[in-house]
């Protein structure tokens, strides 16, 4: 079983070293950071997390005291009670396929629906990223619409699409 807990300076460069390409990093992180990822980059994005109100809150993934992935809630709403998912990793390739992914995006809907008491929660994930795109929908998420060439990724571009969940559907999945 996983847990999450708050991302730390001491995290950085576990992280760091998850991060292997610049396309890895932006499906990780999107056109926020540069690759290669760096502590200038995630002090700045920690800069106003984890605090009481913020608009962002950001974890680390644990299990058996080892750090496994990341994985975010921001753009935090509480006036349209609404949050948007981003920043999953599941970190190690070998506990890829085991799914963390799916423990991960429950621990982070508990905290969305039941802690924070939000409505709506959404998520971008690129098209050719089906195993996420499983996961999600597994979890609850509606494909909403699909974005196209939203990034540009070398020579090419990524289409980008976006979900959501809404608190009803959440509680109904987890009879709550």
């Amino acid at each position: 079983m996983i847990k999450l807990t708050y991302f730390k300076e001491e995290d950085f460069k576990q992280l760091m070293d998850w991060i292997e390409s610049p396309s890895f990093l932006l499906q990780w992180g999107g056109p926020g950071f540069h690759y290669p990822l760096d502590k200038s980059q995630l002090e700045k994005y920690m800069e106003n997390a984890n605090r009481d109100g913020a608009e962002t809150l950001i974890y680390k993934v644990m299990e058996d005291d080892q750090v496994i992935g990341h994985i975010s809630l921001g753009r935090i709403d509480r006036e349209n009670r609404s949050a948007r998912i981003g920043k999953v990793l599941v970190g190690s390739e070998n506990t890829r396929g085991k799914g963390i992914g799916q423990q991960m995006i429950h621990c982070i809907l508990h905290i969305a629906f039941d802690e924070l008491g939000l409505h709506r929660v959404t998520l971008g994930v690129f098209d050719f990223n089906t195993s996420a795109i499983r996961c999600y929908e597994k979890a609850g998420f509606i494909k909403e619409g699909l974005l196209r060439d939203a990034r540009m990724s070398g020579d090419e571009y990524w289409s980008l699409w976006e979900m959501s969940i809404l608190e009803k559907e959440w509680r109904v999945i987890h009879r709550k």
